[in-house]
């Protein structure tokens, strides 16, 4: 398996498809940096030399792209941050419900997870 900024990439599939598995490079960057390094587009990911590997790792640092450990870090540090100044987002993060205004009162099972039954007790006759 190719090793590319930390990350093992499937080496059986085609390079673009391989290089979404690179936490903060998706379809549309995992195109460019396949077209900008100059590889072609059917080639499987273990078909790769060091060479190419060079190139891609040169077209991601080019970019200034954001990837992998700093994008997390980034975006845990923003999160902390909203937290900590007690903004309506921040507070909604911390309870684990929906940020972004969605309606809680049905829905929103992913966000809160499932339903804690209250007050349902059987009686014995």
């Amino acid at each position: 398996m190719p090793r590319l900024l930390g990350v093992e990439i499937p080496a059986k599939k085609k390079v673009a498809y391989s290089l979404r598995y690179i936490y903060g490079v998706g379809p549309t960057r995992a195109d460019v940096v396949v077209r900008e390094a100059g590889l072609n587009p059917a080639m499987r990911a273990q078909d790769l030399t060091e060479e190419q590997l060079n190139k891609i790792l040169h077209v991601i640092t080019e970019h200034k792209w954001v990837v992998e450990g700093d994008l997390r870090r980034d975006i845990a540090s923003n999160l902390k941050r909203l937290q900590a100044i007690n903004c309506y987002r921040g507070v909604r993060h911390r309870k684990g419900l929906p940020v972004r205004g969605q309606r809680t009162s049905t829905n929103a099972r992913t966000r809160k997870g499932p339903r804690k039954t209250i007050g349902v007790t059987k009686t014995k006759e």
